[in-house]
């Protein structure tokens, strides 16, 4: 790895150089995980556009508040990879790097002279990250990943379909972005540790595809069941068949999402409004994730009306004193200054420049001494450009022609 002899690390990552072409969430997400945990990554956009995410509302008063929010702590350089003056610079970039992350369509990379096959032999110790829709292979690789359609193919927004109810709303969390992104670190980390052990680089095919679906066992378990040669029936109720795991509208037009999967929390709940007639004596831990069948809809009425005759904060109040799992559903603007939020620190204020204080959503391993607490804000594009060409060995006056050539920002 890169680490100097002399360098103490802090951080697991520390000495770790990431060279970082990729966009938008996944690539941006991991690679801002590393360099909280010490890596040195430096992020490569094109001139004059950027990372598509710098345009992505809300807005800052320059860049994006999601922009900020997935690359933080990085340096930043501008370079036209379609010209090979700047394919020279990526390939200087590449040679010194521990760590190669990038997010084109398949084929991309080798039009612009940074896919793989050129990486290894600029530097076989590499590890090469790719993240796409569908892999490298395969009947949908040439689609493009975005989260939508990738949650679709995977049965998990099929699960609607599967229990008569429609095609779904479409998703509130980009779960297919976030898990490639999680999925990529982990390769990315056992890549490096494999080198350490045998002194090869690695290339890692990170699908977002396969990186949901690895995930998504719950929602095909009814079509295991029936590979299998069972019924799949009936299935488990987490998608909002099950009354006692639903959420409901309170009082004040607010929301609670209520959870009494377990016969020893609804009989609870029960005592506590005085409905002790609901309480089934031969409820099973088979019936935990079920509709409950004909009870099922005494229990949403039930859960209706307690609901709509009280406060939102009430609820919380009333049903946690029991330890019933019951929360309030906050707004973003909620989330942020919630107490607990605040309590876990995992929320930052840090200063970005041209854009004042802005929050910064914290590493959940940061309390354990394993990220960095002091962050820098995302990068300008083609911030570090002359800080970085100068470290690669880059005169002024070769900084100012490739400026001049189009390679790179002005």
């Amino acid at each position: 790895m890169n680490a100097e002899n002399n360098m103490t690390p802090e951080f697991v990552l520390s000495g770790i150089k990431v060279v970082d072409f990729s966009r938008l969430l996944p690539g941006p997400w991991a690679s801002q995980m590393m360099a909280d945990f010490g890596a040195e990554v430096i992020k490569v956009e094109q001139p004059g556009i950027g990372d598509g995410a710098r345009h992505n509302p809300p807005n800052y008063e320059t860049t994006s508040a999601y922009f900020h929010s997935v690359n933080r702590n990085k340096r930043g350089i501008a370079l036209d990879l379609a010209k090979p003056e700047a394919q020279a610079v990526a390939h200087k970039l590449i040679a010194d790097a521990d760590v190669v992350l990038e997010s084109y369509r398949v084929g991309v990379t080798k039009k612009l002279g940074i896919d793989y096959e050129t990486c290894k032999k600029l530097n076989d110790k590499v590890v090469y990250c790719s993240i796409t829709g569908f892999g490298q292979d395969g009947p949908y690789a040439p689609i493009p990943g975005h989260d939508l359609v990738i949650q679709a193919v995977t049965g998990i927004m099929g699960t609607n379909l599967e229990r008569g109810l429609g095609v779904p709303e479409v998703p509130l969390f980009q779960a297919a972005d976030y898990s490639a992104g999680a999925i990529a670190m982990i390769g990315i980390l056992l890549a490096l540790m494999r080198c350490q052990q045998t002194g090869e680089g690695r290339f890692v095919d990170c699908s977002m595809f396969d990186s949901l679906f690895s995930m998504a066992n719950i929602a095909l378990s009814s079509g295991m069941a029936t590979q299998a040669g069972y019924s799949g029936q009936p299935v488990v109720e987490s998608y909002g068949g099950n009354p006692r795991y639903n959420h409901y509208t309170t009082k004040d037009g607010k929301g609670v999402a209520i959870s009494l999967l377990e016969a020893k929390l609804w009989r609870e709940f029960c005592t506590i409004i005085r409905r002790t007639d609901l309480i089934d004596a031969d409820e099973s831990p088979a019936d935990r994730h079920t509709t409950h069948g004909e009870k099922g809809k005494v229990y949403e009425q039930v859960l209706t009306d307690y609901c709509a005759a009280r406060t939102r904060d009430e609820i919380v109040q009333e049903l946690t004193a029991i330890g019933a799992p019951i929360c309030p559903i906050l707004t973003p603007g909620e989330a942020l200054v919630d107490e607990h939020v605040k309590h876990r620190g995992l929320i930052e204020y840090i200063d970005a420049p041209g854009e004042g204080k802005i929050a910064q959503i914290g590493n959940p391993l940061a309390g354990m001494g394993l990220s960095e607490s002091k962050r820098s804000a995302a990068p300008g594009l083609g911030q570090h450009d002359a800080e970085i060409l100068a470290e690669l060995g880059y005169s002024e006056d070769q900084i100012a022609d490739l400026k001049k050539s189009g390679a790179m920002g002005q």
